[in-house]
């Protein structure tokens, strides 16, 4: 059964954690609480019929450490947790028996990113403008990939307490004379335009679409990745606005959470697609969209932004919270399970 106690109970070492993604999922292992996590193990999860399988195979075999707990990233309902874009079920209880663990914890997969912002250093980020970060203000992580993951961080009694949340979801509108042209054509979900519409990889390929139909010009690419290069390239006008139209929404949408969470901590955009864009985050019109924040566009524009580059940033995450879950107000019950 999950537990149900006082949360603010150290795990026992060596530590399994993993960052289950839709394609690829990350496993390493944590030795005690003063070791970094171990080599990253990085496997496809098609290539495994079961979480259980994929750890047995590609970490358990290949290693003489056996692990006592896991913490891992996903989404939990129940003692049978369905892992959002992955076919893979973790069956906590099932793994006690399969796996040999006695103490299973699951977080939020934007948990595990607002985590990873405390355990970063600045040499892991690129800064996209503003002022000093606060050392123990509110923060934001923000992560436009397969859906927009939003998470807050706050500090409050010497802990530091992840929001998570459906932020990836909140209406996002038109603005500019060309928006409300441009706008009319995006995909809507139920009658609604939602932050994950555009701010998304397929939501890049939504406004690059949009963009053509406004002005009755060709589509011809299909995947965020031609968008992104034809757009950086400057060889494709359509790809070129499309971008320009997702930083710019992109940074409104920073800068509305940053209102939400007061941000003078910083906010951090992480993922492969805020890592690939940020020649175009730095052109000018996302810090723009951000600071348009009147009455309180001074304050906006003393907010750090940073792009996170470390590409392996929420299993960090989970290593620093293995490691001192103490430092952290994470509320774990419902969502721990011990043999």
């Amino acid at each position: 059964m999950p537990r149900t106690g006082d949360d603010d109970t150290l795990l026992r070492f060596p530590i399994l954690i993993g960052d289950i993604g839709g394609t690829n999922a990350r496993f390493s292992i944590v030795l005690d609480a003063n070791s970094e996590a171990g080599e990253p193990t990085i496997v496809q999860t098609a290539n495994y019929n079961t979480i259980d399988e994929a750890i047995q195979a590609a970490v358990l075999d290949r290693s003489s450490v056996r692990p006592n707990s896991a913490v891992l990233a996903g989404p939990v309902d129940g003692d049978e947790i369905e892992l959002t874009n992955c076919p893979w079920i973790v069956k906590p209880r099932k793994m006690f028996a399969s796996l040999g663990l006695s103490d299973i914890v699951v977080l939020n997969d934007f948990e595990a990113q607002a985590l990873a912002v405390v355990a970063l250093g600045e040499e892991h980020m690129e800064k996209i403008g503003g002022g000093t970060p606060e050392p123990n203000a509110g923060r934001v992580v923000l992560g436009p990939g397969t859906g927009l993951g939003v998470a807050g961080l706050v500090h409050a009694l010497h802990h530091w307490i992840p929001v998570p949340g459906e932020g990836g979801h909140m209406d996002i509108g038109p603005r500019t004379p060309r928006d409300f042209e441009v706008f009319p054509h995006i995909e809507k979900l139920e009658g609604r335009i939602s932050g994950e519409q555009i701010l998304c990889g397929r939501g890049l390929v939504n406004v690059y679409r949009a963009v053509a139909k406004a002005d009755g010009k060709p589509s011809p690419f299909t995947t965020p990745a031609e968008i992104t290069a034809a757009a950086l390239a400057k060889t494709d006008p359509v790809a070129v606005e499309a971008l320009e139209i997702f930083v710019t929404c992109l940074g409104r949408t920073a800068g509305d959470l940053a209102l939400v969470f007061m941000s003078r901590g910083g906010v951090f955009l992480t993922g492969g697609i805020a890592q690939k864009i940020v020649p175009a985050l730095k052109a000018g019109n996302f810090r723009a969209a951000f600071e348009d924040k009147a009455p309180h566009s001074a304050m906006m524009r003393t907010m750090p932004v940073y792009v996170i580059t470390h590409p392996l940033a929420a299993l960090l995450g989970l290593a620093a919270y293995a490691r001192n879950p103490l430092l952290f107000g994470v509320q774990t019950e419902g969502r721990r399970w011990q043999a």
